[in-house]
């Protein structure tokens, strides 16, 4: 990731944005009780400041911002997100803080080795359940061709936030410039909090490879063993590099695209020749309800 981190924004640039002085009055400061009222009052211009401050210059408000990026972006992602189609089942599953319902039956031993010896509880013996939806895989490409601030960067990490609520054992998350970034592969145990933070530690980089973008997402859901596979594009699909985007679509299961709303030309050209279902956002919280639309 290291290549693919945004320069830092001070503290004059982030005030360009109105509300910044509402969410954060002095140095090092960050209100949340701010933050939730301009939530209510316009979600995708809060979820684009809260996007520039985890690249602030003054740590202490960056290292803030990035904890309260986590829980707000998972947040939406999770209001907007649906199950897929079919029959699931609730299943035990190894301990993740999002993965579901602590079991208690299953982590008893844990517990009362832990309260027993006064020791810290060892989560590697706990257990969750949760509901699963077995056959079911994702790979979200994101497009970090162009501005990756404000809005189009919260857009990016709200986008991962729900695919990982949608498939949390079986996705990928693979962003795409002139060069290709796997974020999150598919078989990585990563949580969905740090996914979302290196999503937002995105910068603009260079031309847009998406051919190339679509071999690598083939190359993850191969890890897969599910049987659909579902690549999401976010991205207004204007290919600047070499490469039949066409072709490496064709290879593909099912592909869907999210493309910005008043800019979609390319992306409707892109749909229209390879069959993928496609829908335009205007912002962070209409792409959680145009996935919603899409993968249902």
């Amino acid at each position: 990731m290291a290549e693919s981190r945004r320069k830092t924004t001070s503290r004059r640039e982030l005030a360009r944005n109105p509300r910044f002085e509402q969410v954060s009055p002095e140095v090092g400061e960050l209100d949340e009780a701010a933050i939730d009222a301009a939530m209510r009052d316009d979600p995708d211009e809060t979820m684009a400041l809260i996007a520039d401050l985890t690249a602030a210059t003054d740590p202490k408000l960056r290292e803030l911002a990035r904890r309260l990026a986590g829980r707000l972006f998972l947040d939406v992602g999770r209001r907007g997100a649906v199950r897929p189609r079919g029959v699931g089942k609730i299943v035990e599953r190894k301990y993740r803080p999002d993965g579901g319902d602590l079991d208690l039956d299953a982590s008893l031993d844990g517990l009362v080795d832990a309260g027993g010896r006064g020791r810290a509880i060892d989560p590697e013996r706990l257990r969750i359940r949760g509901w699963a939806k077995p056959g079911t895989a994702l790979c979200l490409l994101l497009d970090r061709s162009g501005s990756m601030g404000g809005k189009p960067l919260a857009s990016s990490a709200v986008a991962a936030a729900a695919v990982s609520y949608w498939a949390p054992h079986d996705y990928s998350v693979v962003a795409f410039g002139s060069d290709i970034v796997v974020t999150k592969s598919q078989d990585a145990d990563k949580s969905s909090d740090r996914v979302v933070n290196d999503v937002l530690a995105l910068r603009g980089f260079g031309t847009t490879d998406l051919a190339g973008a679509l071999r690598v997402a083939s190359d993850q859901l191969a890890r897969s063993r599910a049987g659909r596979k579902i690549v999401v594009v976010l991205s207004d699909c204007r290919a600047t590099v070499e490469g039949d985007s066409v072709a490496a679509a064709a290879q593909l299961q099912e592909v869907v695209v999210i493309a910005p709303e008043g800019d979609s030309a390319a992306a409707e050209e892109f749909a229209r020749r390879t069959g993928a279902r496609m829908a335009t956002a205007a912002g962070p919280a209409a792409v959680v309800d145009a996935l919603a639309t899409l993968l249902d």
